[in-house]
């Protein structure tokens, strides 16, 4: 029997990141606030030390073991207890099982969907065997192993969203193939990221110039943000702002293995590590343009972050951001090796105020259709979708295929 649709269904999330800070996490906690506030039954799993939000339908599990990762002691990579995950998935008895990230935790919700034979849903948040290859170089082992984790876990899948159609075509290059690849609707919270939130007052504090125009670039410090390309955009673009007579600073929000080399290569520039809330909002705002070199990310949510704020972006023409940005009207979408080229883009805007302020607006214009609450009702959606194509492909019973012998409903606490 084909589900009301009037009936939601229940979705467990598992994801490895929830309390630390990184554009996965963002997501993950604004889908959760949409969840709350539309009455949708949507739990999240995972297990890790950092703290997350006191909601009942998060369910964060001690960890068996935590230690940092490797090069980034910023991040955590968790082992959790197995039994006690699955104990709590089957105490939620989900009808959709989604799991966000490839590591332990996800793991254990690939295993789930099984044990409980209910359809598996991903996404494809981080492109893992670009982080390798920018971690190990071309190490062709390390490569092909990376490759090979990523193809192994991913094929199990019925759905994955991607998060930009360039990773579409990533995941079909590694041999993943499930029933369907829709693209996620991107989304970010409108209300947070709005030139509303402008105060120039706000520089004089973190020493920087008021007077000066003020690259801005949020997120992680590190190799795999193609950081060492910034390094050499900034000392091209400030010698050839100087000439001119311009007044700029480069102002860095994040933090990551990479700080401390920039810091001595790049002594005049401000890093200003974490900032969170309303003080990120106002430092969007406050700035004139961004700058994200990466050649990693799936989607770039501080680029739609900075484009909402009224800030024109420029990217690279390598994954997701490239796509969240229109080219000579938004921003620059620029070759990801050509530092010349980023010069000239950070030179035309420097020098052409009434330009920079015509990609500001258009900017701002651009995300409107970028809500939070649009993107969690198509995540929503598909999910709703594959849940109903199941039961209809389903033979009829009286009970879930995999419930548990028990008389009583578990509750996720008690599986703690």
């Amino acid at each position: 029997m084909a589900p009301s649709p009037s009936h939601h269904p229940r979705l467990a999330l598992f994801t490895d990141t929830l309390g630390d800070v990184n554009g996965v996490s963002r997501f993950i906690n604004d889908i959760l606030d949409q969840s709350h506030a539309a009455a949708r039954p949507l739990h999240v799993l995972t297990s890790t030390r950092f703290p997350t939000r006191p909601l009942p339908t998060v369910h964060n599990l001690p960890p068996l073991l935590a230690r940092p990762m490797p090069g980034y002691p910023q991040l955590e990579l968790a082992v959790p207890r197995v039994r006690a995950l699955l104990r709590c998935v089957r105490a939620i008895e989900p009808d959709v099982i989604h799991v966000s990230t490839p590591g332990p935790v996800g793991l254990v919700g690939v295993l789930a969907s099984r044990l409980l034979r209910v359809p598996l849903v991903g996404t494809y948040h981080t492109d893992f065997p670009a982080y390798v290859a920018d971690l190990f170089g071309d190490d062709p082992a390390f490569n092909a192993l990376a490759r090979g984790a990523m193809r192994c876990i991913y094929r199990r899948f019925d759905t994955i969203f991607t998060r930009s159609d360039d990773y579409a075509r990533t995941l079909h290059a590694l041999g993943v193939h499930p029933r369907s690849t829709p693209r996620l609707r991107p989304g970010i919270r409108l209300d947070r990221f709005t030139p509303q939130f402008r105060d120039f007052s706000i520089w004089p504090a973190l020493g920087v110039s008021p007077g000066s125009l003020k690259f801005l670039y949020v997120g992680r410090l590190s190799l795999e943000k193609n950081m060492p390309m910034l390094v050499r955009i900034w000392h091209a673009a400030e010698d050839a702002l100087r000439a001119r007579g311009i007044g700029a600073d480069l102002i860095l929000v994040g933090d990551g293995p990479y700080r401390d080399t920039m810091q001595r290569e790049l002594p005049d520039a401000h890093f200003l590590g974490f900032r969170h809330g309303t003080e990120l909002s106002t430092l969007y705002a406050s700035s004139d343009v961004f700058l994200f070199p990466s050649v990693t990310d799936t989607l770039g949510q501080v680029v739609m972050e900075a484009q909402a704020s009224g800030l024109p972006a420029l990217v690279t023409n390598v994954g997701g951001p490239q796509e969240i940005v229109r080219h000579e009207r938004t921003g620059f979408v620029l070759s990801s090796h050509e530092v010349g080229a980023w010069v000239a883009a950070i030179a035309a805007l420097a020098t052409d105020a009434p330009r920079r302020a015509a990609f500001a607006a258009a900017a701002h214009d651009h995300l409107q259709s970028y809500s939070i609450a649009a993107s969690f009702e198509h995540f929503w959606n598909v999910h709703a979708d594959v849940w109903r194509q199941s039961t209809q492909a389903r033979p009829l019973t009286l009970t879930r295929p995999a419930a548990p012998a028990a008389t009583t409903r578990e509750t996720p606490e008690a599986a703690r």
